[in-house]
């Protein structure tokens, strides 16, 4: 076990937003929640799947909804306990431990604050290693897990239990209600036995953001070799470098979606990259063509600092440099690419990886 105090959040937060691929919400709004739950309640406890007792309940909480959204609608901060509490009547017994769906901004954040509030340990693993914008998209469904009994809240007091046929349906029926809830929402889902959450989770999500976000934040190394050391760590690739030219974004059914365009610069010029987005990036097209898909993580980082961009706070004249980060292993399996593939989400082709493992 180790502990999460206020020193570490900026460094989680950085982290977990890189691997949150555009997506996962706001870190700075996230962030917040956790700071005051620890300043009021003390350090977070983080355990490994493997300090999990051999029988209890875990429950995953997240934000669901649009980043866009998610900026001005903000949480009031009762919400996920009202959310945990619920689904924890409704099964008639308590969590042992809560963990984040997904890393991201304000959604690695808001299992800490809970935490805080019901005195339980942050599980140190997430369910897809990244960010993906739909609640089938996770190890957990892979696994053949159900994601319900789910319990969606919002800011107004309003709460609703779901019990659907698959995940899928979880999906579209708590979509709709995030959307007559204002686009965003606090949702409790997947309740799983520690066997379920030791065998279905994608360990050590959170300490890697933290490694990774505190190697971001380290002010005292030279950008070229922080970049070299991160794409080191993490097995990745520069994508790109270039200038925001044009971003085209709207926000429709709890999502964000749109394209950013890229002009060239340095050895990139005379290109265009072009990113689309769902919540997170999807696809990377250079000169039009892909050359990198999900379920491989495409990242935005500003040019001169190497902080993480998200979809919606990409600006016409952004000088960035676009890095991707191979997929967790899951997501290379035949079902993990049914499920989060560019197929899926409307394109006519396979996967696209600059992973050499990915691409044998």
């Amino acid at each position: 076990m180790r502990e999460i105090g206020l020193e570490q959040l900026l460094a989680l937060s950085t982290g977990a937003t890189l691997l949150g691929t555009g997506g996962g919400g706001d870190p700075y709004v996230g962030r917040l929640m956790a700071e005051a739950a620890i300043r009021r309640l003390g350090p977070i406890r983080l355990i490994d799947v493997t300090e999990l007792p051999q029988t209890g309940l875990v429950i995953p909480a997240a934000m669901m909804g649009a980043p866009t959204v998610m900026v001005e609608k903000i949480p009031n901060g009762s919400e996920v306990r009202k959310a945990v509490e619920q689904l924890e009547r409704v099964l008639g017994q308590k969590a042992i431990a809560i963990m984040t769906i997904e890393a991201g901004g304000i959604n690695s954040m808001i299992p800490l604050a809970v935490e805080a509030e019901l005195d339980l340990p942050i599980l140190d693993a997430d369910s897809m290693g990244r960010a993906f914008p739909e609640l089938q998209m996770t190890s957990f469904h892979v696994h053949g897990i159900s994601s319900t009994p789910m319990v969606v809240v919002d800011e107004k007091g309003n709460s609703l239990l779901l019990n659907t046929i698959d995940n899928k349906w979880t999906e579209k029926l708590s979509r709709t209600a995030t959307v007559v809830m204002g686009g965003a929402s606090i949702i409790a889902l997947y309740p799983m036995t520690t066997d379920q959450a030791r065998r279905a989770s994608i360990p050590g999500t959170m300490s890697q953001a933290l490694e990774l976000g505190a190697l971001l934040r380290d002010h005292a190394l030279p950008t070229a070799e922080k970049l070299s050391r991160l794409l080191e760590k993490v097995r990745g690739h520069v994508i790109f470098h270039g200038k925001v030219v044009d971003v085209v974004r709207r926000s429709t059914d709890a999502f964000v979606r749109g394209t950013a365009t890229f002009a060239g610069m340095a050895d990139d010029e005379g290109r265009t990259l072009r990113l689309e987005f769902q919540n997170e990036n999807l696809v990377a097209m250079i000169n039009g063509e892909p050359v990198v898909t999900v379920p491989d993580l495409i990242c935005v980082l500003d040019q001169e600092t190497l902080i993480p961009i998200t979809t919606e706070t990409l600006t016409y004249g952004q000088r960035a440099v676009a890095v991707t980060l191979p997929c967790a292993d899951v997501w290379r399996t035949p079902k993990g690419v049914e499920t989060v593939g560019p197929r899926y989400f409307g394109y006519d082709f396979d996967p696209r990886s600059l992973t050499p493992e990915a691409r044998s």
